[in-house]
This record gives structure tokens, sequence and C-alpha cells, in this order.
């Protein structure tokens, strides 16, 4: 569909300069967020295959409800960038603190819930021995669940307000930390026990503590974010702002909560045909997360920037942000995209001994699968891109519905025929997904490219 606009190629580039300024930051804080699960990746799949699977599983099953959170937390984004643009600080700072609350709240259920993270496995149809390893992991990282959606809520704070570099020092530091607690509590260095994946849950949930309270002091004491005064009189109920980030937030929790639980899904379905498949899955996934984190940050870019537009009421705007959001994930996924098809080796080898006989199975099944990851790129770019511009005008409940559809009713389907009926077995399972993801990413283009009721009434003059 053409774009039509009144704006000329100079709004154009300075929309284009505008969502980088924000995107940069806010992708690169994605990414050494993600980086702290992949340096975590790195250093068990030292420990060998068995540890890195564990591993692998007690952070899948730790990232299902925290993605629900996140998203639930994260509607504090529209709802602050809305009240900027239309010049309520007020609304700021009390959608800031409602989203705390209703992290603290989703946070303590979910910790509740991780604690039979062991019964849980073996319903999965996992080994005992896998589910007992995997559990030694999410007993301790469950701990990091409440810090770690304050820390959400706190990083779509600072965005909103134009200070994403804040979030990106204190994730920086968190993988420093990351580094530097595993090399001590995993392998047993300085003196201290060697813990394997039982120290790595360890390091992930005091990592997330340590970088949530540096946050909040950054939110609390920065020059700009200090005048929202975001803790005083925190315990002050404010039940219409609480349901409305429930309202808005639930639906962006039930979407995330639907991708994630196909990648899950997938997970088990390797674990279902061997322990090779799913350390080749564990390599291929980080890779695919790690250049994921782009796009993402992309798009919680383009909430805002809409979301801003929204506040104004000006329609254009609106338009010309998420257009130029969807042309800036394009192009970097197309080149993460021939990354994976140029060095699928050297992308394995980051993760397993090349050299060591006991991986050459992994090893193959992983390059294989990153074949496929190369071709997906571009499809799961979009549909988060387009999920974040939606959001930003509130539209969040047929978004989800449309991510039911494509994942459940589409993606998973299509994973299990090929990969267990048509015998295609691991790279059927990602073909899969890659055909879930193209369905959403159309469908959700569509509804932003048609939607005009969704914009805003023009502001008077």
């Amino acid at each position: 569909m053409a774009v039509r606009s009144t704006y000329g190629a100079a709004v154009w580039r300075q929309e284009l300069g505008g969502t980088l300024s924000l995107a940069g930051p806010i992708a690169a804080t994605q990414i050494a967020y993600v980086s702290i699960g992949v340096v975590e990746a790195l250093m068990l799949g030292r420990l060998g295959a068995g540890e890195l699977a564990a591993g692998g599983l007690g952070m899948t099953l730790y990232t299902i409800p925290f993605l629900f959170g996140l998203g639930v937390v994260s509607a504090v984004a529209p709802i602050a960038s809305q009240a900027r643009g239309a010049r309520e600080p007020r609304m700021v700072r009390r959608s800031v603190r409602q989203g705390l609350w209703v992290a603290t709240l989703i946070g303590a259920i979910c910790v509740l819930v991780l604690g039979e993270a062991e019964a849980i496995f073996l319903l999965l149809g996992q080994s005992e021995a896998n589910a007992a390893r995997a559990a030694d992991y999410t007993d301790w990282a469950r701990w990091a669940m409440i810090p770690g959606l304050w820390l959400i809520g706190l990083r779509s704070f600072v965005a909103v307000m134009d200070r994403a570099r804040l979030a990106l020092y204190v994730m920086i530091a968190g993988v420093g930390f990351t580094v530097v607690g595993n090399y001590g509590l995993m392998y047993g260095n300085w003196g201290l026990p060697a813990l394997g994946v039982e120290g790595a849950g360890i390091v992930f949930a005091v990592t997330n503590l340590l970088m949530c309270l540096a946050l909040l002091a950054f939110s609390v004491a920065e020059r700009r974010l200090r005048r929202f005064a975001i803790l005083t009189r925190f315990w002050r109920p404010d039940w219409d702002l609480f349901r409305e980030v429930i309202r808005i937030g639930a639906p962006i929790g039930g979407m995330m909560l639907l991708e994630h639980l196909l990648f899950a899904t997938a997970i088990f379905m390797m674990g279902i045909l061997g322990t090779e498949f799913l350390a080749a899955h564990m390599v291929a996934i980080r890779c695919a997360s790690l250049a994921f984190m782009v796009p993402l940050g992309v798009a919680q870019a383009a909430t805002i920037r809409v979301g801003i537009a929204v506040g104004r009421r000006d329609p254009e705007a609106v338009r010309l942000a998420g257009w130029v959001a969807l042309a800036i994930g394009a192009g970097f996924m197309s080149c993460s995209a021939l990354l994976f098809a140029l060095a699928p080796l050297t992308l394995t080898g980051l993760f397993l001994d090349l050299a060591d006989p006991a991986n050459a199975e992994p090893v193959r099944i992983a390059v294989g699968l990153l074949l496929v990851a190369a071709g997906f790129q571009l499809v799961d770019g979009t549909q988060t891109i387009a999920a974040g511009i939606l959001r930003g005008m509130k539209d969040t409940r047929i978004p989800m519905i449309i991510a039911a559809f494509g994942y459940w009713a589409i993606g998973f389907p299509t994973s299990w025929l090929l990969g267990f009926v048509a015998g295609l077995e691991g790279i059927g399972v990602w073909l899969g997904l890659a055909v879930g993801l193209a369905t959403v990413a159309l469908l959700l283009t569509y509804r932003f490219a048609n939607g005009r009721r969704l914009l805003p009434a023009p502001a008077a003059a």
C-alpha cells in the first residue's frame, strides 16, 4: 500500500533521525540485556552440552511468565508517551507508579509458581535428569522476577523521557557482573564452590536485583527525571490507572506469551528429539534472539514516537513514525539474515567447541537451523515492529488475537507436521516457526496500513 503523507523529504529524514536516536540506545540496551543470557549460555557450553541444555530449559521456563509480566508492565510506555505528547506530566508519574505496582503483583505470583519447576519439566516430557538440573537453575533464577519486572517499568520511564542511555549503562554493568559472577560460582574460582547450572541461576537473580536498584537510583536522582518523584507517596493507590495498565498491558503480555510459548514448545519438541537437537536449538535461538534485539528496540522506539504523536493528535505523524520504524527494521534484519546464511559454522563455534568430537552432531544440526533462521529474520522483525506501532495507539487486543491465530493455528501445527510427520526433525520445527511469524507479520502490517479508525482526530488549529 502506498504511503500518503503531506510531509516532504526533510520531515522524513527528521523522523528517521529521531527514531534512530531513540531506538539506538534502546536496542543497545536490549542487546546488553539478552547478552546476559548469551554470556550465561557461552559459559555453560564450556561445561558440556548437558549443562547448556539444562540451563536453556531453566531459562525458558522462567521466561514464559516473565514475558507476560513484561508485556503488562510495558503498558507504561504508551500511556506515558501519550501523556508526554499531551503535556500531562502528572499522568506520566502516575503511569510509572502503577506499572511498578503491577510488576510487584505479577512478580510475586510468578515466584510462587516457579517453585514447582521440576514437576513442570517432568509434566512437559523432559527426562528426570534434565528436569532436575534445569530446576536447580530455576529455583534460584525465579527470585529475579520482581526486580526484573521493575526494571522493565523503569526502562519504559527513562526511554519516554529521552534518557534511555541510563538503562544502557546499567545493562552493560549487568553483563560485566554476569561474567565475573559466573566465573566464580559456575566454575568454582576464587575459593567459591563450583555450582555449575545452580551457580548460573544465583548470579542471574543477583544481577537483576543490582540492575533494578541502579536504574531506580538514576530515576529518582537524575536532573530531568527526579521532578517526577516516582517514589513519593508510592503506597497511595490509584486504582483507575492500575486497571488501565492491566487493560492495555494484558493483551501485550498475552501476545508476547503466545510467541514465546511457540518458541518454548519448539524447545520441548527439540528435547523430545534428543539432547543433541536441544543443544543445537539453544545455539541457534541465542543467535536469533541477539539479532532480534535491534528490531525489538526499534519497536519500543516506535511505540514511544507513535504514542507522542497520538498525544499531540497528529495522525500524519503517527503514520510517518510507523513506516519509518518498519523501514529501519527491514534494513537491519536483512543484514542479520545475510550473516546467518554466510557464517553459520562460525556462529556455532562461539557456543560449542568445534574440535570436540562429542559436539559433532549438535554442531551439524545448529548449522542447519541457523540457515533456516536466516530466512525468518525479516518477518520476525516486521511482526514485532508492527506490534510496537499499534501499541503506541493503545491497540493491543486485536493484535493479540492475530498472534494467537498466526502462532498457534498456523505456526505450531506446521512445526509439528514438518518436524515429526514429514520427518524433517529440527529443520521442520524451525520452518514451522517461520511460517507462523510470517503470518503475524503480514496481518499486523495490514492492520496498521489500513487502520484509519485507529488514528487520532487532528488537533484543532
